[in-house]
Formats: C-alpha cells, sequence, structure tokens
C-alpha cells in the first residue's frame, strides 16, 4: 500500500466508480481537428491526485493534453482520433474519483453545499464537545464519586459522543476510506484509526466497569480539526470564483441578426464566425467582430486599458470586451466564443490557477513521512507491550493514547491560523486576502509589476493645466458636458459641478455634442469637429460662434503616494516595472511622475502575460499589481498578486489580494506583513514538530492517558494559536520592515 499521499480534505462525499456523468459527447467541441472536453473530477484536492488522473487519462490513445486545475476541480482533455468521449468518463471514474461535465453553476454550488456540510459538523463538535466536557468533569476531579454515579455520567457521555463522532466524524471516515481503496493513506487514516478506537476502548471501559474512559479526547479532536479543513475549504471555494466569473462574461447573450434582418437572442457559446451582430449602445462584445456599419466610441479600458475611448468605424476591428458607448453598431463576428481575446484570458486565467495549486504546503510535505511513522509507532507501542506481559486491553490503550497525542491538530493549524490572523489584521487596513496560499507567495515576491491605468493612476480622466480662456469657458461648456456620457465630459462636469444644460442637444458618435447656449450654436467634442488644429494629446475642444476654440486637457493623474511607495518597495529590495496596453507618451508620463526607470506601452493581454513567464523563468517572483480584464491572465499567472477595489470582476477574483481606497501604500503593507507572516508559519510547524519529539516516547511509555493525550494535543494546537497572534502586536516605534 502506498503510504505517501498527502491530505485530501475536500469535505465532499467520497468518489467512487459509479460517479459517472451522463454522455459527454453533446459537450465536446473540435477546432483543427482536435477535439475538447472539459469535465470537473470530485475529490481531488492533493498533488497525488492531480498526477493521478492526468497520467491515467494521458496513457489514453490520442490524448495531447490532459490538464487538471485542482482550485476549479476542472480537467481539461484535448485529444485526436476516435477515442469516444465516454472512454474518459469511464477511465477517471476507474480511478476512483467522481466526475461530470463542467457547468460553472453547478460546481459553485457545490463548493457552499460542501462548505456548509463541514460547518454543520464543525457546529456539532463543538456542541458537543462542551458536553461531554461538562460530563467529565466529575470524573476527572470527583474522586470520591461513588460508582454508580460514575457509570451514569460515563453512559451519558457516550450517548452525547457517538451521534456526534458519526456526525462529526464523516468527513474524514469516508476520506479515509476513499484513500485506503485508492491503495493510499492520507492524514485521515490516522485521524479516523484514533477516534473509531478512543471511542471503541471507551466503550469496552464503560460496559466492563474499567476506570478509564475518554470520549471527550476523540470529540475534542475532531473538533479542533474540523476547524483547519473549514478554513481550507473556504479558501478552496474562494480560489475557484475568478474562473467562475469569467466563465459567466463567456455565457452572456448577444443579439444576432438574421438573412432578413430579424433579431434574435442568442448565447455567446451559439455565435459563429461571419455572423451578424448588433451591439446597443452601453452593450459589451461577447466576441471579437469587425464593425460593418454604425459610428460610436468604444471603451476599450478592459481590453488594453486605454483611458480615452476609441472611434469605430466601418471595418475596424473590436474585441470581445470592448463597449459600444454612444451609438448602436452592427458587426460581423471574426471568431466563435471560444476563440475570443476573452477566451484567451481565460485559458491564461486558468493555466495561472493551475500554477498556483502547484505550491506544496509544509503540511502536505510533512505528510508524506508523517502518515507511515504515525502507524508505524502507535503499532510498535502496541506489540511492544503485549510482549512485556501487558493485556491486549491495556496494549491498545497504549497505541490508542500515541494515535491521539501525535494527531496532525498543531501541523493541520500551523499555516490556517496565521492565514486568518494575517488575513485580519489586513482587513484593519482595507486589505482583503482571497487566495489560501497567498501570504507565502507574497512574502516570497522580489519583483513588482504594475499596470497603469486603474492601478498606478486613479483611472478617469481628471481636467488640469486650464488657461486663463479655458477657466471663462468651463461653465459655457459643462452645459454641453452634462448631456454627455463620454469619459472627458464627465471630467469637466466632475470640475464645474451640477448645473443648467444647453437646448437643442445633439451627440454625433465619434465626434462631439451640439447644442444652442443663450441663442448661439455650440460644440464640444473634437478638434476637427469644432474646427481646430488637434494638439496631440488627451483633450477636448469647445467652440461657440464667433469665439476661437478652446481646448481643455486632460490627464489620469497617479494615486496618492504613489512615488512614496515606489521608493518603500524599492527599500524592500524589490525591482519595479510598469506594463500598460495604454499609449507611449501616457505611460511615460506616468512611469517619471511615479520614478519607475522600466515601463512598456502598447502591452496586450498575451503580452503582459508572456512578459510575466518570461521574468519568472528568469528566477523572478513577480507581483503583479493590476485592475482591467486585460490583466487576469497577469494577474493569475503571476508568483502574487494584488488589485484596487475598483477593479473588474474578473481582476479582483484572479487576484490574491484587493485593497481599498486611492493610496498604494497596500502594496507595501501586504509584503512587509506577509513576509513577519511567513516567520510565524515556519515557527509553528517547528514548534508542532518539537511537540510530537517530545511526547511520542511519553505516550510510547504508558505515563498519560488518552485524555491527557487529547488535552496535550489541545495545547500545542494553543501554543501555535498563541504564537500566530503574535501577528497582531504593532510593530515598536521606528521600526521598519518585517518583525
Amino acid at each position: 500500500m502506498n503510504a505517501t499521499a498527502p491530505a485530501c480534505p475536500s469535505g465532499l462525499s467520497p468518489p467512487s466508480a459509479s460517479s459517472v456523468a451522463q454522455d459527454p459527447t453533446t459537450f465536446v467541441l473540435m477546432k483543427d481537428g482536435v477535439k475538447s472536453l472539459d469535465l470537473v473530477i470530485k475529490g481531488a484536492s492533493c498533488g497525488g491526485c492531480l498526477s493521478k488522473v492526468e497520467n491515467g487519462v494521458s496513457r489514453l490513445p490520442g490524448v495531447r493534453v490532459a490538464r487538471l486545475n485542482l482550485s476549479t476541480a476542472r480537467l481539461r482533455v484535448e485529444w485526436e482520433g476516435q477515442l469516444k468521449p465516454r472512454a474518459i468518463v469511464e477511465a477517471i471514474a476507474g480511478l476512483g474519483y467522481g466526475v461530470t461535465a463542467f457547468d460553472p453553476g453547478k460546481i459553485d454550488a457545490e463548493g457552499v453545499r460542501a462548505e456548509r456540510r463541514l460547518l454543520t459538523a464543525l457546529a456539532v463538535a463543538g456542541v458537543g464537545t462542551a458536553a461531554v466536557m461538562f460530563l467529565s468533569e466529575p470524573l476527572w476531579f470527583g474522586s470520591d464519586l461513588p460508582d454508580e454515579a460514575r457509570n451514569v455520567l460515563r453512559w451519558l457521555s457516550a450517548a452525547v459522543a457517538l451521534p456526534v463522532t458519526l456526525v462529526s466524524g464523516r468527513p474524514f471516515f469516508l476520506s479515509a476510506i476513499s484513500s485506503i481503496r485508492r491503495r493510499r493513506l492520507n492524514m485521515d487514516v490516522p485521524v479516523s484509526l484514533a477516534v473509531i478506537l478512543a471511542l471503541a476502548l471507551s466503550l469496552y471501559e464503560t460496559i466492563t466497569g474499567g476506570r478509564h474512559a475518554f470520549f471527550d479526547a476523540a470529540v475534542m479532536l475532531l473538533f479542533f480539526l474540523l476547524i483547519g479543513r473549514v478554513l481550507d475549504a473556504r479558501l478552496r471555494r474562494r480560489a475557484y470564483a475568478a474562473a467562475n466569473e469569467l466563465a459567466s462574461l463567456q455565457t452572456a447573450t448577444a443579439t444576432r441578426l438574421g438573412p432578413n434582418g430579424r433579431a434574435e437572442a442568442v448565447r455567446a457559446a451559439d455565435i459563429r464566425p461571419g455572423d451578424m451582430l448588433l451591439v446597443a449602445a452601453g452593450e459589451r462584445l461577447v466576441v471579437d467582430a469587425e464593425v460593418v456599419s454604425g459610428e460610436s466610441e468604444a471603451d476599450l479600458r478592459l481590453v488594453t486599458g486605454e483611458v480615452e475611448p476609441a472611434p469605430t468605424h466601418a471595418g475596424r476591428t473590436l474585441h470581445a470586451g470592448a463597449v459600444s458607448l454612444s451609438a448602436p453598431i452592427r458587426v460581423r463576428a471574426l471568431a466563435a466564443a471560444n476563440d475570443s481575446l476573452m477566451a484567451d484570458i481565460a485559458r491564461l486565467l486558468e493555466a495561472g490557477e493551475q500554477k498556483k495549486s502547484s505550491y506544496r504546503r509544509l503540511a502536505d510535505k510533512a505528510a508524506e513521512l508523517y502518515v507511515p511513522q504515525v502507524h508505524a509507532t502507535a503499532a510498535l507501542g502496541f506489540v511492544g507491550w503485549l510482549i512485556f506481559g501487558a493485556s491486549a486491553a491495556q496494549a491498545a490503550y497504549v497505541a490508542v493514547t500515541v494515535l491521539i497525542i501525535t494527531c496532525p491538530c498543531a501541523l493541520a493549524l500551523a499555516a490556517p491560523l496565521v492565514q486568518v490572523v494575517a488575513a485580519g489584521k489586513l482587513f484593519r487596513e482595507g486589505i482583503y486576502l482571497s487566495s489560501g496560499d497567498a501570504l507565502e507567495r507574497l512574502a516570497a515576491v522580489d519583483h513588482v509589476v504594475l499596470d497603469k491605468t486603474g492601478t498606478l493612476t486613479l483611472g478617469d480622466p481628471v481636467l488640469h493645466n486650464m488657461s486663463e480662456t479655458a477657466r471663462g469657458a468651463l461653465d459655457k461648456a459643462a452645459k454641453l458636458a452634462r448631456t454627455s456620457h463620454h469619459p472627458f465630459s464627465r471630467a469637466l462636469v466632475k470640475v464645474a459641478g451640477a448645473g443648467p444644460v444647453a437646448e437643442d442637444v445633439r451627440e454625433l458618435p465619434g465626434r462631439g455634442v451640439t447644442g444652442m447656449i443663450g441663442g448661439l450654436s455650440a460644440r464640444l467634442g473634437s478638434a476637427s469637429f469644432v474646427g481646430a488644429q488637434a494638439g496631440g494629446g488627451s483633450e477636448i475642444w469647445f467652440a461657440m460662434d464667433g469665439a476661437p476654440p478652446v481646448v481643455f486637457y486632460f490627464d489620469d493623474a497617479i494615486r496618492p503616494d504613489a512615488v512614496e511607495t515606489i521608493a518603500k518597495l524599492k527599500a524592500m529590495g524589490m525591482e519595479v516595472e510598469l506594463l500598460s496596453g495604454d499609449g507611449e507618451e501616457r505611460v511615460a508620463r506616468a512611469a517619471t511622475a511615479a520614478d519607475i526607470v522600466q515601463w512598456r506601452a502598447g502591452v496586450t493581454p498575451q503580452a503582459k502575460a508572456r512578459r510575466i513567464m518570461q521574468l519568472e523563468a528568469d528566477g523572478k517572483k513577480i507581483l503583479m499589481v493590476g485592475d482591467g480584464l486585460n490583466d487576469a491572465g497577469a494577474l493569475a499567472g503571476a508568483h502574487a498578486s494584488i488589485a484596487p477595489g475598483g477593479a473588474v470582476d474578473v481582476s479582483r477574483l484572479a487576484s490574491d489580494c484587493v485593497f481599498s481606497g486611492d493610496s498604494l501604500r497596500a502594496i507595501a503593507q501586504v509584503v512587509a506583513i506577509a513576509r513577519t507572516a511567513r516567520i510565524r508559519m515556519r515557527e509553528n510547524f517547528a514548534l508542532a514538530s518539537l511537540y510530537n519529539v517530545v511526547v511520542i516516547p511519553v505516550a510510547l511509555a504508558g505515563w498519560v492517558t488518552p485524555l491527557i493525550a487529547a488535552i496535550a494535543m489541545s495545547a500545542s494546537s494553543a501554543v501555535v494559536t498563541l504564537n500566530a497572534l503574535r501577528l497582531t502586536a504593532p510593530r515598536p516605534s521606528g521600526k521598519r520592515g518585517v518583525t
């Protein structure tokens, strides 16, 4: 039997060969002769599971790619030839895992149900622990308690402990059974053995009138272990949210025009190259398309990061994610939804999340040696005591004590407790963690890559450098600006404030707004629209009959304390780089203002992800900070990632943490706290290991009872808890960096 499998604490029911989905043929996609299928694997939650599934599917004839994402439980299979989809499903089921067709909504719902089951088990264990401890207290301290009263209290303890164990121990028992069926041992096997043997011996002692019963040890053990299990399940479900959000964007609907001009609503997945689509004002494109007719302005911030809306015209290509701002347009689909820019970003996101899930926690690494050693030690104690003349009950008593006292409770809580304490500290600073192993990765970063629009800058145009002439024309220009949704118009109104609007207003998409002010014709828009010479920057022009045109300049201002934050990051030993899809002039201006030497402009989403991969290949540990849909792939692919609170949902969910407010100070804060948390985690693992070195000989010698073992196990958990709480201690005045 293979005893090197790490724990798989999914909280789900164990998979079985009967957990096979309906015929998945209808879910198969084909492109250039290559078939692909997305499946959801139930019960796979560790590196061993990942290798087993991927290797098992890869051995099937014709399979080119088999990639399992542990965060989303999503398996992507690509193959050529005559392989039947049903054969893939049956092969996975034969490995002992459940399998269904990929459905984002169902998977998220399953994650919610699993978390609720664990919370229910934790609540039952907590109540049961309190009740059994209350019943056991007279047994501990009542030396003169009559035997009849002792028996009553023991039977009452049994009446509470047995049903509590059946409910609260279910996640451990099912996981252990599944592990044994697959000829592997995980951490749930010794936990299950300890609980079952403790209950069995306690019942034996109660029935035979013995002096020792330790129902309290069994339920207390489950309670502490379930705390870590609930934390793990919650963090796993959050890790899935980014892919779910992006999948929901890809399943949006669009308006398709038939040959007779009839409009019908269709799913994005049903759009084919060549289909004619109608995109209403304010609607987002769901596929890459070419404009056929209509003039408007497109908001490309989610796609390229450009602040200034781009005019659309016949023949222009717009990528999925672009928004038509001012007028409806007709477009011709250039690719199916699965081949769009948004789909490319989704694939980058999947690849990045898989990379993150490959980080093995220290507890998993320890499990490879821990589980067989625990079993061997308990067995050695049992056999040794039999050899020296002890009864089978006495020998089993020692074995149970060893299993309980060496229970990996402190080991399991070492990292999650630090994560929770650090997350609380960051929360009070307006920083919100969303990834389970984020702290470990954030602590290791040495190179920061910043997006510009909405990240280094505030993301909205700001009116600046107004001349005296422009100041005098501001109130009149605002009368036209108040009728427009153009970003420059909104920025102008923000300065001018509320007020009246012009009469007979008419907006010309891609050009500007006209109207009457005080009986005179007025225009607000591009230089050519008002008859002026363009200055080449981010500008809007205003002109009235009989007066020369007036220009208003705009800029995307950098965030407050950006310069201070960049300086702090450099002082912490990190390099800083700026990547943006915006124009070269604006990117250069922002980089200079923030004192960033390395910068690149006009960078596509794919190029951002490639740059991250290049830096990682060079040995850098990248911290990506971005806010747009075009940053999602880079955020997921980086070693660690942060997004501002105003970021799009996909980018927020793809990030390890999100900060609120307009300050970049959070970047340096989260790295400093993460480095401190890494130290606390390592200290906790060292304390847990030292605990086992000390208590195992004591347990083997028979000097402790199972109850004392449970108390010692709980004490070890308390020690790592107190050490984790040191994170909340304020740093001494004047100290910088890591504590």
